[in-house]
Parts: C-alpha cells; structure tokens; sequence
C-alpha cells in the first residue's frame, strides 16, 4: 500500500458503454474500451492524445498551486525558464562527463551561492546541488557527525546528539533517526517561538555534533538568532566547554535575507557557521527539484563522504544521496540568476515582503485575529484568534477559506505550546497585491459568516495540511 492515500477504488463497471467520440478520434468506440489503469496495467497501448488528455481531466481536481498559500513552493516561472527544462529534463545531472556544461553551470550556482553568504573562498566553493533542502541537510548532517567522530575518536560508546528547537522542519528528525543521532529537540515557550543562545547552549555537550539554526521557521516566518547563538557557542568554546559548529538550515531565508537583510549577520561572516543549506525551489523561484548545500571550505566536508566514480565516462567526485536526476532544476536555476543578477532578486523578494507586511496589517484590522508574526522577515506570517472568539476557532477559518479556493494551513505549535493554533500565510512571487486583495475579501467573507453562524463553514478542529 503507498504510504499515502487509501486502497484504489473500482471507478468503472465491466460493459461500460460512456464514451466520448471527440477523444476516440477517427474512431469514436475507441474511447469505449479505454480505462485508465489503477491498480494493474492495462493490456494495450493507448494513444498518446487520449492518455493525455484523460490523464490531465483527472489532475483537475486537485487545488489551484497559485492559490496555495500553504506551500512554500515555487508555483510559477517564466515561461523561458519552462523552454529550458524541457530542453534538459533529459539530461542526467549526474553525468558529468557527458553533460560538462551542465557540471559546469552547477558549479556557477554553487559559487554564486558561497559568494552571497560570504564564504571565504567562494571563487573554490564547496558545495552541491540536491533534491532539494531536505536532501541538503541529511549531507550536512553527515558532515557535522563525520567531524564530531574525526575529533572524539569515533568512541562507539559514544551517543552523538544534535540540538535544533522543536520547530525544525521533519528533516532534521529524519536524519536523527536515520543516522542514529539523539535529537534534542529544545521546546518553544511562552513568546520565545523558536530556538534561542541559551536554550541552545543549554543543551550542548561533549556529544553535540551540532547545532541547527534556522533562518526562517516553517511555523511562523521568524528568524532564529544565528549571531547570538554563534555568540554563546564561542563563550562556552572559550570556558572550556565543547567546541560546537553550526549548521544554518536557510531553507527559505538563505534567498532572502542576502537580498533584503544585507546587515543581518547569519552566515559564514560568523566563523562558526560550518555549512549552509537553501531551496532553490522556495525563495530561489525554481520549480520543485533543487536544493543546495555549501560548506565553508573544503575542511568542512570531510573526504571520505565524496566519492570518485569512473564508470560515466571520466573519473569525477560526487556526494549526494540521490544519483541520477534530471539536469533541468539546476539549469533552471542558473536561469534565474542570469535573469535577475542581484537587483532583480532584491526587487522580486521586496515585492514579497511588501505584500506580506500589507496583508499581516490588513488581517489584524479585522478584529478577530491576533498576529503571530508580521511578514517583516521571511515574507510569511501566522495568526491566531483574538481572545474574545470563543465559538470557533483557526480550523474553521481554514475550511472556510477552501471553499473560495484558498488553502491555508491551520495547525498548532510544537511541544509545550500545543494551546496555540495558527493560520499561516506564504507571500511567494506570484501572489500579487491584487491576489491578497482578493483573499482579504474572502477572509472576510468567512469572518463575517462564521460570526454570525460557524454551522455554515464548519466545526472547530484539525484539518488536513502537511506543509
């Protein structure tokens, strides 16, 4: 059974005589005998203008990617950027020896990348593209745990454990369970929504391979302190304490903050930041499929993690978890840089944010809802009900807001503050000022109704997001 969805059900009667005499073509009982398969093969060939078409009348039913304010997700490009990747979807990025212009246009975006989070040699970078974030993390993750064994002995009696706060996207626990690390997972409290210097240090020992900073939590938007936890790291170095690197998740704002916050101090600048991840496909304006990782320098990524391979045609070093994956994300991001250079990301990340903060004031002028955040770092906000709305709750809002086409999440916070529930809003390129302007009406819409009757949206409760 796949890990999502349940049992395929039957959609079709044997006998059926339903069909459409435009989709058979030249022969209008053609369609008659087509079934689109669900759990076996069918027996023959079809043509390819009917499994298109009967293929993409099924994907109608699933929501609108513009209207995803769920996702952080790219969910549009230009339709060059398109022309491109199906030009090179064929293209095996790992393949270097085949596709050499491919390595060598990967290897601009890494140096790009370490030129923009001020790498001390960004001209030599070390670095890789990945499936995206959550890939990126798993190798940085690997590195962290490699040194902290090269520095320890590699005692096997020893625990490794990584500390991160309880709002750390699932990869991170991921990777704990996978490579047998002790997650310790610092619980938000109170106002404190995300990781902070003394929790962090808090939590450290001998066996801390790391510690994880965020720039941008998937919760609410907000920051992690990375200077300051980088701070309180050097002092317990300083006192005798263990020597703790960091790892900065900038899932999001690693393509936001060089652009918008050029003072903000987050990454190599600080000495004990040792890599850095990113995800083209969110504030990189690709479309899903790449990731990034980049690493101080070369000491950074140890060397028996990259391995030589000879048999593509030439030797050449990779370090990935997956192989084999089409060229055309990574051309696509090459795509963008060439298209923006940094004034042109500056411009498109502004836009983001202005209609972030715009939207955060206009909802906190309805009355019922409280901000969590305001869009004024990662252009996402969260809020919550006001403390007077007793009959109904974030959940109904949610549902509420589906039936306009909007697809908001509502959920609660991690451990230790569970008691709040949230709706959050990803402002991504393309969700213009006329966009939020239209979802402010909806909001209201179901404000308005759910004050004068929560029967009509919908009971309070969970609904079902997994962003």
């Amino acid at each position: 059974m796949a890990l999502h969805g349940d049992n395929v059900p039957a959609r079709h009667s044997p006998g059926r005589r339903e069909g459409n005499p435009f989709l058979g073509l030249a022969d209008p009982a053609l369609e008659n005998e087509i079934i689109p398969p669900l759990n076996t093969l069918s027996q023959h060939p079809v043509p390819p203008e009917v499994a298109y078409q009967l293929v993409h009348d099924e994907l109608l039913l699933d929501g609108s990617a513009r209207l995803n304010l769920a996702t952080f997700v790219t969910t549009w490009m230009e339709p060059q950027a398109h022309q491109l990747m199906a030009e090179s979807v064929d293209k095996n990025m790992i393949d270097k020896d085949e596709y050499p212009q491919t390595a060598a246009i990967e290897n601009r975006c890494v140096a790009i990348l370490a030129d923009l989070w001020h790498a001390p040699e960004a001209d030599v970078a070390t670095g890789c593209s990945t499936t995206g974030s959550s890939e990126a993390c798993m190798l940085a993750g690997m590195a962290l745990k490699r040194r902290w064994a090269a520095r320890t002995g590699a005692d096997p009696s020893r625990k490794p454990n990584l500390v991160m706060g309880a709002n750390v996207q699932v990869c991170w626990e991921k990777f704990c369970r996978y490579w047998d690390v002790e997650p310790r997972l610092v619980p938000v409290e109170g106002d404190r929504l995300h990781l902070g210097a003394e929790q962090a240090v808090a939590h450290c020992d001998e066996n801390t391979i790391g510690v994880v900073a965020i720039l941008g939590s998937t919760f609410d938007g907000s920051y992690e302190p990375v200077a300051d936890i980088a701070a309180a790291l050097d002092e317990l170095a300083a006192s005798g304490g263990p020597d703790v690197p960091i790892h900065v998740d900038g899932a999001s704002g690693g393509m936001i903050a060089p652009f918008l916050d050029p003072d903000l101090i987050w990454d190599f600048r600080l000495p004990r930041v040792a890599s850095i991840n990113t995800s083209g496909h969110k504030y990189g304006l690709v479309y899903p499929g790449v990731g990034w990782a980049i690493w101080r320098d070369a000491d950074a990524l140890p060397k028996e993690l990259v391995f030589n391979v000879n048999y593509l045609g030439g030797d050449m070093p990779t370090f990935a978890l997956n192989f084999s994956r089409p060229g055309s994300e990574v051309i696509a991001q090459y795509y963008t840089f060439f298209r923006l250079g940094f004034e042109g990301y500056v411009a498109v990340q502004q836009a983001s944010r202005d209609v972030a903060t715009w939207l955060a004031g206009e909802v906190e002028k309805l009355g019922p809802f409280r901000l969590i955040t305001r869009g004024d770092q990662l252009p996402v906000f969260a809020f919550t009900t006001s403390d007077d709305v007793t009959e109904w709750d974030v959940f109904a809002v949610s549902r509420g807001l589906r039936e306009h086409g909007w697809q908001v999440p509502a959920y609660t916070f991690p451990q230790d503050r569970t008691d709040l529930a949230v709706l959050r809003i990803v402002c991504r390129h393309g969700f213009s000022r006329d966009l939020a302007d239209l979802f402010l009406h909806d909001l209201t819409s179901v404000t308005t109704t759910l004050q004068k009757d929560v029967a009509k949206v919908g009971s309070s409760g969970p609904t079902s997001f997994h962003h």
